[in-house]
């Protein structure tokens, strides 16, 4: 492709505008994973509890915005101020729980409309994310880990709020903390995150912003459909085993068991010698 025919293309990215298809793919995408959450009697639960079932629902839509919120110390609710959106996203959760045989759903889950959704809100990530850097970065313009810190949470805030989430419908699961398991898309944000801000603070990335925006994009889309097409869950994985293995105590914590089992045997000969 032409260089400046791909940096138009970058601009138009940047410049798309989120409302409202981009809200009803990521809307229509958070009120699956909540379905696809509560498992098979979610048909039932959302019968009996609709309140709850909305509630949780709209937690997750609008998690990152209601997290950074909270930790910037602006209210919590504001992200609810756009009826709009909250409209968007009350419509797409009634669609996906409640519409005659269940046909919302169903089309939601058939695997070329969910391609194309899944697309769309890696598009919508990349944005968030951006948004969650520059906003930090006005009000703390020199914390590279604060605008690292909401640039993650703006982008996937419903891994942080699954435990309340889930607590909303009546589940405890202490033990699903975003913190001692990160997801792949927690990672993928923090990388972008951490690229935004050297993009916008440093002099370390000389490409124009468009392009970085653009490649950013390129990279969430990728990983996601690599995940719904080939089964590419997380692709950090083995970094992280090698990053363990050399700086965070792998490699030793190996040798000391090596050399501990060898000292075990040269016992155990010497008490059979004696014997």
């Amino acid at each position: 492709m032409d260089p400046e025919a791909f940096l138009d293309l970058a601009n138009q990215v940047v410049k798309l505008k989120m409302f409202p298809y981009f809200d009803i793919a990521h809307s229509v995408l958070c009120a699956l994973h909540v379905r696809e959450d509560l498992g098979p009697g979610a048909q039932a639960f959302s019968r009996k509890h609709p309140m709850s079932c909305w509630l949780s629902t709209m937690l997750v839509v609008f998690a990152g915005g209601m997290l950074c919120n909270g930790l910037l110390g602006e209210p919590v609710l504001a992200p609810l101020k756009n009826t709009q959106q909250l409209a968007v996203a009350t419509v797409v959760w009634y669609v996906i729980f409640y519409t005659p045989f269940d046909i919302g759903y169903k089309a939601a889950k058939f695997l070329p409309i969910k391609i194309v959704f899944s697309a769309m809100k890696e598009i919508y990530r990349c944005k968030k994310v951006y948004d969650g850097v520059t906003h930090a970065a006005k009000l703390y313009p020199n914390a590279y880990i604060i605008m690292i810190l909401i640039g993650t949470l703006k982008g996937n805030g419903a891994g942080f709020t699954k435990l309340f989430e889930r607590l909303i419908r009546g589940v405890w699961t202490p033990t699903a903390m975003e913190f001692m398991q990160p997801s792949f898309p927690t990672k993928a944000c923090i990388v972008a995150s951490v690229i935004f801000v050297l993009d916008k603070k440093t002099d370390l990335i000389s490409a124009p912003h468009a392009l970085v925006y653009f490649g950013i994009v390129i990279f969430f889309v990728y990983f996601k459909l690599s995940s719904l097409l080939l089964g590419i869950h997380d692709p950090f994985v083995p970094f992280e085993n090698l990053f363990c293995a050399l700086f965070l105590g792998g490699i030793w914590d190996a040798l000391a068991k090596l050399f501990g089992r060898g000292g075990n045997k040269d016992e155990k000969a010497d008490a059979k010698k004696k014997d």
